[in-house]
C-alpha cells in the first residue's frame, strides 16, 4: 500500500510555529489570543449545578460522557455517574441530573497464574528471597500483591470506557470499568437505579490463558515453570490490562437451523495489557452476560512500553477500514490491523501503518480518532489525534488514487504544563485539551489545499469558576457543554487545606446554534441530542416564552417535511413553556407547615382562647402568610409579569390562566397528532403480520374506531388502512376483557381502559394494549407506560415493545 508521508519533526520544531519558553504562561496565552482570529470566539458561560463527588478521583482520563448522556467519574471508592436529565415536568432553570454510582469490588483481584498452592509456595520463596533484586521487587510490586498487607489497599478505579449506544438489554451503553487493582468487568444499569455486572473478563481470560498454559499459539514453545521469577513476572504481564477502548457496532452473519442466514449486532472490546498483547473480545448484541461473549483473540502489537489504545474506524466508498491504534510511553505511535472475521462491509490493512516512529521519551497520554471530509480532496478522511507531553501529536490519513497519504505534524504553544487530559467533539472535529492549572485549550482543525492546521483559543477556567486546579475534561455527544473535575486553586499563594472534588459544567454553544443543530439533524431523536434540547430548556425558561424565529422554522419544517421528529420537537417546547408559565410555590413542597399547628395550639381549651382571640390570630396569621409569599415569590412574579400582558389586580389571575388553556390546548392537540401517526404505524404492523382473521392480541377494532370517530380528521392514508384491515378482520371485534370481572374494556381512551364495573387499566402506548398486570414499564421522563414482552408475543410485536416514546423518544424501563 501506498504511503506519502509529511514529517513535521519534533513537537519542538512544528511546521509554522515555534515552541515558547517553559514557564512563561503570559507569554503563551498572549501570542496563542493574539493568533486566534475575530470570528474565533468561544463564550463559556457556567451551567447549574455543580456535582460534588464523595471521594478523590483517581486513574488517568477520570471524565468520559457517553452517548446516551451520562458522564462517568472515577474515584477512589466507586464510579460516579452523573445522567443528564432534559426534565419536561420541573420549572427549574438548573441542569437535570440523575445519580447513581457503581461500587469498587470489596476482595481484591487475583490474577491466575497458576494453581493456588503452587502460586502461594511461589510467593512465599520471592518474598523471603536472599536476592534483594527478587525479594524487593516482589514485595513492592502492587500487581503481585494487591491486598497490600502493610501497604494501603488498592481500591478505586484506573480507567471506565462507554461502548457505543444500543449495546445492553435496554438499547443503551455498558460501563466497562478497569479497577485499580486490574480487575476488568463490564456493567449495564438495567433498571435505572441499580448498577448489575454482568461479566468479569479479568477472570474469563485467565482462565483461557491457563487452560492454554500461558501460551498464546500451539506453536509457543514453553517458557518455563513458576518458580522461576521471570516466568511469574511474564504470567502477570500478560493479564494486566492498561487501557480497554469498545469498537462501533458492526453487522455478523448467523447461520439459523434451517440454513438461513440473519444480521446480528455484535460490538468488539479491544483491551491492552502491559506486555504490549492484545485482546479482542467479540460480543452479541443486546450483551447479557457470560453467553453473550462470541470469541476473543489476542494480537500482538510490538509496542514497547504502551500506554493508550483506540479504536480506528475509517469509511470510503462505502467501504470501512478498521484497525487499533496504541500509543506507547517512548512515544511511537501506530495502527495495528485487526481481522473481523464475518463482519459485513469491512476489509482488513495488509500490515501496520507507523504514524510516529522516534523514540523522544513524550509519553502518549491520550488518543482521539476522529472522521472527517476533506473539502478540497472531495473525500472522506481520518484525523488522529494524541496528547504527547504538553504537545498535541495529529495525522491525518485518507485514501486517494496513490493509496494511503499519511499527513502528521504537532501543535505547539498550547500548555506550559502537560495536558492531563483531551476529549474531541466527533460531530465537527473540535478537540479539546486541558492542564492542571486551569486552562483549556479549543483547537478547530482547518483544511488546507494538502493536509490542515488548527485554530486554537484559550479558555480560561479561572473565569468562570475561580482559581481552581483541572483533573479532567469530557465534551457531551452533540458538543453543547463541557464537563471538567475541579478542586480549589491557590489562593493569596497558598494551596488550599483540604481538596473538594467537583464535577461543574460550562457551555460550548449558545442557545441559537443549539436550536439550529437540531432544527437540521440528521439523528431526529430528542434522547440523543439531550444535551442540546437542555440548552433550549434552560432559553425558554429564562425568557418564559419561545423565540419567534424558532417558531417560524419550526412550522417550516413540519409542513415541508411532516416528520414526526419536529411534531416531538414542537411538543417539548411548548411543554417548557407550560412548566415556564406555572407559579412557583413559595414553600417546598415537603417542608410540614407550622402555621397551621399553631392554630392547633391556640384552639385547644386549656389555652383560654376566646373566638375573636382566634379570628385575629388567624388574620394577622394570614397577613404575615401573604406577606411572606409575597417576599419569598418577588423575582418570580416580577420576571413573569415582563413577558405576560399586564392587568389590574381583580383580574390579574385571567390572562395568565387564558395563556396556560391556550397552551395546554396546543399540547393535547400535538399529542393526539404524535398519537394517531403511531396508532398508524401499528396498523400498518397488524395488516402486514395477519394473513387471515386472527386475534393478534392488540386492540385492532378499538384502534380503527378511535381513528375514526374525529370527524375532522381526515387522513386518506388512514381510511385506506382501515379499510383493508376490517376487510382482512371478516366483520370480527377482538375486544378485550377486565382480568378481574371478564367485562369487556372498550377503546375509549388512548391512555387508560375502563370496564363497565369500574376496573381502570392503563394502556401500553407501544401497542395500546391494557396493561392488567402489576408490573409494566415506563420512560426516562415519565411521559408514557409500557407492558413487559410475554413468551407468547409474535417477533414483530416483540419488535414494537422495544421501541422509545412516542412523545419524547426517551428509551423505556
Amino acid at each position: 500500500m501506498a504511503a506519502a508521508a509529511e514529517r513535521g519533526g519534533s513537537p519542538s520544531l512544528s511546521a509554522g510555529e515555534e515552541e515558547p519558553p517553559l514557564g512563561l504562561d503570559s507569554l503563551v496565552e498572549e501570542a496563542a489570543a493574539a493568533a486566534a482570529s475575530a470570528g474565533f470566539r468561544l463564550t463559556a458561560v457556567r451551567r447549574e449545578p455543580a456535582v460534588r463527588l464523595q471521594h478523590g478521583v483517581s486513574g488517568l482520563e477520570p471524565l468520559a460522557w457517553s452517548e446516551d448522556h451520562r458522564v462517568s467519574v472515577s474515584t477512589a471508592r466507586s464510579i460516579a455517574v452523573l445522567e443528564q436529565l432534559s426534565d419536561i415536568h420541573s420549572g427549574g432553570q438548573e441542569m437535570v441530573i440523575h445519580r447513581t454510582a457503581v461500587p469498587a469490588p470489596s476482595a481484591a483481584c487475583l490474577l491466575k497464574v497458576g494453581p493456588k498452592k503452587e502460586v502461594a509456595e511461589c510467593k512465599e520463596k520471592f518474598a523471603s528471597s536472599v536476592d534483594p533484586t527478587v525479594s524487593q521487587t516482589f514485595m513492592l510490586d502492587r500487581v503481585f500483591n494487591p491486598e497490600g498487607k502493610s501497604l494501603p489497599p488498592m481500591r478505586g478505579f484506573k480507567y471506565s470506557s462507554w461502548s457505543p449506544l444500543g449495546c445492553d438489554a435496554n438499547g443503551r451503553c455498558l460501563l466497562a470499568a478497569l479497577t485499580m487493582d486490574n480487575r476488568l468487568t463490564i456493567h449495564a444499569n438495567l433498571n435505572r437505579l441499580q448498577w448489575v455486572q454482568l461479566v468479569d473478563l479479568t477472570e474469563i481470560y485467565g482462565e483461557r490463558l491457563y487452560e492454554a498454559s500461558y501460551k498464546l499459539s500451539k506453536a509457543d514453545t514453553p517458557r518455563g515453570e513458576l518458580g522461576d521469577f521471570s516466568e511469574f513476572q511474564r504470567r502477570h504481564s500478560m493479564q494486566t490490562p492498561v487501557r480497554m477502548e469498545w469498537s462501533g457496532i458492526c453487522t455478523t452473519q448467523q447461520v439459523k437451523h434451517n440454513n438461513e442466514c440473519r444480521d446480528v449486532g455484535s460490538v468488539l472490546l479491544a483491551v491492552l495489557f502491559e506486555n504490549s498483547n492484545i485482546a479482542v473480545w467479540q460480543f452479541q448484541l443486546p450483551f447479557l452476560g457470560k453467553e453473550s461473549i462470541t470469541s476473543c483473540n489476542t494480537i500482538e502489537s510490538g509496542i514497547n512500553s504502551p500506554s493508550v489504545l483506540s479504536w480506528w474506524e475509517y469509511e470510503h466508498n462505502n467501504r470501512k477500514m478498521s484497525g487499533l491504534i496504541v500509543g506507547s510511553a517512548f512515544g511511537p505511535v501506530k495502527i495495528l490491523p485487526v481481522n473481523l472475521k464475518a463482519v459485513k462491509g469491512y476489509f482488513t490493512l495488509r500490515q501496520p501503518i507507523v504514524l510516529w516512529q522516534e523514540m523522544d521519551q513524550l509519553p502518549v497520554h491520550s488518543i482521539k480518532c476522529i472522521p472527517l471530509y476533506h473539502p478540497y480532496q472531495k473525500c472522506s478522511c481520518s484525523l488522529v489525534v494524541a496528547a504527547r507531553g504538553a504537545y498535541v501529536f495529529w495525522c491525518l490519513l485518507l485514501i486517494s488514487k496513490a493509496g494511503l497519504n499519511v499527513h502528521n505534524s504537532h501543535v505547539t504553544g498550547l500548555h506550559s504544563l502537560p495536558i492531563v487530559s483531551m476529549t474531541a467533539d466527533k460531530q465537527n472535529g473540535t478537540v479539546y485539551t486541558c492542564s492542571s492549572d486551569g486552562k483549556v485549550r479549543q483547537l478547530i482543525p482547518i483544511f488546507t489545499d494538502v493536509a490542515l492546521k488548527f485554530e486554537h483559543q484559550l479558555i480560561k477556567l479561572s473565569e468562570v469558576f475561580g482559581s481552581v486546579r483541572t483533573h479532567g475534561i469530557a465534551v457531551s455527544p452533540c458538543g453543547a457543554y463541557l464537563a471538567v473535575i475541579t478542586t480549589e486553586g491557590m489562593t493569596n499563594g497558598l494551596h488550599p487545606v483540604n481538596k473538594n472534588y467537583q464535577v461543574q459544567f460550562v457551555t460550548l454553544k449558545t442557545f441559537e446554534e443549539a436550536a439550529a443543530q437540531l432544527l437540521e439533524s440528521s439523528v431526529q431523536n430528542l434522547f440523543r441530542q439531550v444535551d442540546l434540547t437542555d440548552l433550549v430548556r434552560w432559553k425558554i425558561l429564562k425568557d418564559k416564552h419561545i423565540p419567534q424565529f424558532l417558531q417560524e422554522a419550526l412550522d417550516k419544517k413540519i409542513e415541508s417535511c411532516g416528520s414526526t421528529y419536529f411534531w416531538r420537537f414542537k411538543l417539548f417546547l411548548l411543554r417548557i413553556l407550560y412548566q415556564s408559565m406555572q407559579k412557583a410555590p413559595s414553600e417546598v413542597m415537603w417542608r410540614p407547615s407550622h402555621e397551621d399547628a399553631k392554630i392547633l395550639i391556640s384552639d385547644s381549651p386549656g389555652m383560654g382562647s376566646t373566638e375573636d382571640d382566634q379570628e385575629e390570630g388567624t388574620s394577622k396569621q394570614a397577613s404575615k402568610q401573604s406577606l411572606c409569599d409575597t417576599g419569598k415569590g418577588m423575582d418570580i412574579d416580577d420576571t413573569a409579569e415582563d413577558s405576560l400582558p399586564q392587568s389590574s389586580d381583580i383580574g390579574g389571575r385571567e390572562p395568565m390562566e387564558e395563556k396556560l388553556l391556550e397552551v395546554q390546548a396546543q399540547i393535547e392537540a400535538v399529542e393526539m397528532h404524535l398519537t394517531r401517526e403511531h396508532m398508524k404505524r401499528v396498523l400498518g404492523e397488524v395488516y402486514l403480520h395477519t394473513w387471515i382473521t386472527e386475534n393478534t392480541s392488540i386492540p385492532t377494532r378499538g384502534v380503527c374506531d378511535f381513528l375514526m370517530s374525529d370527524d375532522g380528521y381526515d387522513d386518506r392514508t388512514a381510511r385506506v388502512l382501515i379499510g383493508h384491515i376490517l376487510k382482512k378482520m371478516n366483520k370480527q371485534t377482538f375486544p378485550e376483557h377486565c382480568s378481574l370481572c371478564k367485562e369487556i374494556l372498550p377503546f375509549t381512551d388512548r391512555k387508560q381502559a375502563v370496564c363497565s364495573n369500574g376496573h381502570i387499566w392503563l394502556r401500553c402506548f407501544l401497542t395500546y394494549q391494557s396493561c392488567q398486570s402489576l408490573v409494566y414499564r415506563r420512560c426516562l421522563l415519565h411521559d408514557s407506560i409500557a407492558r413487559h414482552p410475554t413468551p407468547e408475543d409474535p417477533e414483530w410485536i416483540k419488535r414494537l415493545l422495544q421501541g422509545p416514546c412516542t412523545f419524547c423518544d426517551s428509551p423505556v424501563f
